[in-house]
């Protein structure tokens, strides 16, 4: 099946999933720091990535965002009768549910992930 207004039907979902591995992958690298046999040099590695981190996530954000404004354009279209296949309406509001919810997750692990490096200060 083709993509939804330029939207793969998976890429979006696929951006996503690839930013929560990338998450988990810093969370255990923020737990090996915590450990007692932390080495010296292992703090070099998170600021190297911190950029492509940060693009990572506004691209995500973007792309979650464009979903969901493209849903909420067909749902209008739909509801002015400029389009009639329902199914293509609905697929487009649950892929756009679909990386709100996905969102959700990343933006709880950051602020479980955030909230543990704040604990490990005291």
């Amino acid at each position: 099946m083709s993509g939804i207004g330029g939207i793969g039907a998976g890429g979006g979902i696929q951006q996503i999933l690839a930013l929560r591995q990338q998450i988990l992958d810093r969370s255990q690298l923020l737990q090996q720091l915590h450990a007692p046999a932390a080495g010296a040099a292992a703090p070099a590695a998170p600021e190297t990535q911190a950029g492509g981190f940060t693009d990572a996530l506004s691209s995500a954000l973007s792309q979650v965002s464009a979903t969901q404004n493209h849903a909420e354009g067909l749902s209008e279209a739909y509801e002015r009768g400029e389009v009639t296949d329902v199914a293509k309406v609905m697929l487009a509001r649950q892929e756009a549910g679909i990386a709100f919810e996905a969102t959700l997750q990343v933006r709880n692990r950051l602020l479980s992930a955030y909230q543990d490096i704040m604990r490990m200060g005291v």
